[in-house]
């Protein structure tokens, strides 16, 4: 998958990820409610990757900032049972989930060391901060692929 096909993969899922909240379940709003920050954050940079606004370093590193810090969010209360996609509306987290927690939380590992990566070079430069928002995407990606419903 081409960098410029991640990024507007990832840019059509912010645009319709979160239609509702998930039957008003305190755990299931509060990791929508990350994960929105994640886009918001995630938004300034793809733009910066792409050309569609131009590089800022001090924008790009406090949105690399603030990524890293949301990925240190205690996700031990966001995931509880029955928080699913065939359990609950409004939710895309599928069920396997809860059936590999071990590679689910892996994935989440990776995410936390791409955006630490992330947060060392989102102020260095357009090229340092494409090649490792590329990696945070990846990551990003490789749990939507295997733990996301795609959108309706």
């Amino acid at each position: 998958m081409s960098f410029k096909h991640l990024i507007g993969t990832l840019a059509l899922g912010a645009a319709i990820a979160f239609p509702a909240m998930a039957e008003n379940d305190p755990a299931v709003e509060t990791r929508q409610g990350q994960f929105k920050l994640f886009i918001h954050n995630f938004g300034v940079m793809g733009a910066m990757a792409q050309g569609r606004i131009d590089y800022d370093a001090e924008m790009a590193q406090t949105a690399a900032d603030n990524l890293f810090h949301v990925t240190r969010h205690d996700q031990s209360r966001l995931w509880p049972e029955g928080t699913d996609s065939m359990s609950i509306d409004g939710t895309r987290a599928r069920p396997a989930i809860w059936d590999n927690l071990d590679d689910f939380a892996a994935k989440f590992g990776a995410l936390q060391d791409a955006t630490e990566a992330l947060q060392g070079a989102a102020g260095d430069g357009l090229e340092a901060m494409q090649a490792a928002f590329g990696r945070t995407a990846g990551a990003c990606q490789a749990c939507h692929e295997v733990y996301r419903e795609e959108a309706s």
